[in-house]
């Protein structure tokens, strides 16, 4: 019976021609090019809908606009557009002094010889709270590289504990993109996501801050450091998003709340009301292209789902993923190789979505478990990747602080790889806990 309705569902694998078009666009000239931010991606996706478009020549190129309309008018992928917005005008409101003063904050309270240990536990905090990894790791790496320089702990440590950090707050943030993604693509709420997705990274983060104290108790002498100067009233926008967040709060009035809090605070701190404005702004043109290749992979997936190229995807994970854990593995699966091609996690996130949703529908698979694991594979290969955005700011961090004689040498990220033990950990709970049921019985 099973395999009658396998073949009855083979799809049509010639309608995924144009995501092939796209990986080897995309990859080809980040090979050629050695750099994987040189190609748009925005351009490798409008390359591949112009393919999408020209297949299937017996339907009408109206009828194909259409089809991409559709995909367009869903509600999850407008609410999605909005969020974006939001978070991006509430973490450019607050800037890089905020999330500086969390790390000086703790600092001031423990000793240097636990540096790895603070700087993992700050980016964690900064990243769930500001929504984004790589806003962390610009502003804690530097951090990172000054307190490798003076204290003369590993720098590869340090930066790995921050890189690992951020990619917490990347998987479990509520006003985080991956997580807005991740939610409403599967449609389910933000905190049931994150109560099934915390019990997940809970142990990944318990052995990562053993690991980290077991290399503090056994570095030997290291420098004292001296934090700079911190203001604690820029930890409240933090804190009130994370309290909203956890308690269920509509998303959008958790952002409101944070931007009219972090304005208010600026305004009391003499910044000016020219430039808070700007900040708003510069926040919210950081998630343009973020928003835009959502727009356009929305496009290409309605139309490769039409033609039946999802199908196609689906009956071949059903050939090799069977079963409730067999199907959490093969999204896993799914969304990692897509963050490898694209080395975006949210893309691969949007890309990965239908499939997994379909796979979800097909083994009883809750909607929240799903949601966590797109999140979690998509954070820990990004986490990882030597070309992908997060490695690239932390290795332009320690580029930047060699260059201004803060630190003796550079390292590449092929040397801070090793040190990343929060993904590392992550992935392998996820793993685990794939044999076992949904903390959230809700569908």
């Amino acid at each position: 019976m099973e395999n009658k309705q396998l073949k009855e569902n083979k799809g049509n694998a010639g309608a995924l021609l144009p995501i092939a078009v796209f990986l080897v666009i995309y990859i080809g000239f980040g090979i050629i090019f050695n750099d994987f931010y040189k190609m748009s991606v925005v351009v490798a996706f409008l390359v591949a809908i112009l393919v999408g478009c020209l297949q299937h020549r017996k339907v009408p190129f109206s009828d194909k606009l259409n089809i991409m309309a559709k995909g367009l008018s869903d509600q999850n992928i407008v609410t999605m557009i909005l969020i974006f917005l939001a978070s991006g005008i509430f973490a450019g409101v607050l800037g890089r002094d905020s999330a500086a003063s969390v790390a000086d904050l703790f600092l001031t309270l423990i000793p240097a010889r636990y540096s790895a240990l603070i700087l993992f536990v700050v980016s964690c905090f900064v990243s769930t709270a500001m929504g984004t990894s790589c806003g962390t790791i610009a502003v804690i790496g530097p951090i990172a590289c000054s307190l490798s320089g003076i204290t003369g702990i590993s720098l590869a440590l340090c930066m790995g504990s921050v890189v690992g950090g951020a990619m917490f707050g990347d998987n479990l943030s509520f006003i985080s993109d991956t997580t807005i993604a991740a939610t409403t693509t599967q449609g389910c709420k933000m905190k049931d996501k994150f109560k099934e997705n915390f019990f997940i990274a809970l142990p990944a983060a318990i052995l990562t801050v053993a690991v980290l104290l077991i290399f503090a108790f056994t570095t030997p002498e290291v420098n004292d450091y001296i934090p700079n100067d911190f203001n604690l009233f820029l930890l409240i926008p933090y804190v009130l998003v994370l309290i909203g967040g956890i308690l269920g709060i509509n998303v959008f009035i958790v952002l409101l709340t944070g931007i009219c809090t972090a304005t208010i605070i600026k305004l009391c701190l003499f910044v000016s009301f020219e430039e808070i404005i700007s900040s708003m702004g510069s926040g919210a043109n950081g998630m343009f292209e973020v928003i835009l290749v959502t727009i356009l992979v929305t496009m290409l997936s309605g139309i490769m789902r039409h033609f039946g190229g999802f199908d196609a995807l689906l009956y071949f994970a059903k050939r090799n993923f069977r079963g409730k854990v067999g199907g959490q593995l093969g999204i896993g699966a799914i969304v990692s190789a897509m963050d490898i091609a694209t080395a975006n996690n949210t893309v691969a996130i949007v890309m990965a979505a239908p499939i997994a949703k379909n796979i979800s529908d097909e083994y009883g698979i809750s909607n929240t478990k799903t949601a966590s694991i797109l999140d979690i594979f998509g954070s820990v290969v990004q986490g990882i990747l030597p070309y992908g955005a997060q490695m690239i700011y932390a290795v332009s961090a320690i580029t930047m602080a060699y260059e201004g004689n803060i630190i003796p040498s550079a390292i590449s990220a092929v040397q801070i790889i090793p040190y990343l033990f929060y993904p590392f950990f992550l992935v392998a709970s996820a793993i685990i806990f794939s044999f076992f049921p949904s903390f959230c019985k809700k569908k």
